[in-house]
């Protein structure tokens, strides 16, 4: 399902956050979930990556959501323009995400624009890797939430093809 709306108020047992392999959560919309949930998450997130090190482009890891009314966030590493192979590395971050969820019971996620915004992968490339992911996700609810035109135009085209 895609809708154009607020992550944040998604009826969904778990959300995605678009993150970067430090999983610091200063800007986009990382840094509104931060915002919304509260120190707990970057504090959370700051002993996963000292326990782990950074996550790579392409993983997935899971935190809780502090204040928001989620079971859980879902941090899925996307790539960043210019990297190279850009979808396929959105599409196995997003599989990851799903897989997260899954393994923790969870049957119904939404998930953003993932590398789409300060990361400049192009919408298209983006909307190809959003619609394969969400195709072959194991869950029973995904929910694809939009806030910029570019990318939902993009994504309508791929949902046509």
């Amino acid at each position: 399902m895609v809708v154009r709306g607020d992550l944040l108020a998604q009826p969904v047992e778990a959300i995605v956050n678009a993150a970067n392999g430090h999983l610091a959560h200063g800007g986009g919309v990382a840094g509104a979930i931060a915002r919304a949930a509260g120190p707990e998450l970057q504090a959370e997130s700051d002993r996963l990556v000292a326990t782990h090190g950074s996550f790579a482009t392409g993983t997935a890891a899971v935190t809780g959501a502090g204040r928001l009314p989620f079971k859980g966030v879902i941090h899925a590493v996307g790539p960043r323009h210019g990297e190279s192979g850009e979808e396929e590395k959105l599409i196995r971050a997003l599989k990851a995400a799903f897989e997260a969820a899954k393994s923790r019971g969870w049957e119904s996620v939404a998930f953003p624009a993932v590398s789409s915004g300060i990361f400049a992968v192009p919408a298209d490339v983006c909307a190809r890797a959003y619609v394969a992911a969400a195709r072959s996700s194991p869950l029973s609810k995904v929910v694809l939430c939009l806030r910029d035109q570019p990318v939902i135009d993009a994504v309508l085209a791929e949902l046509r093809k």
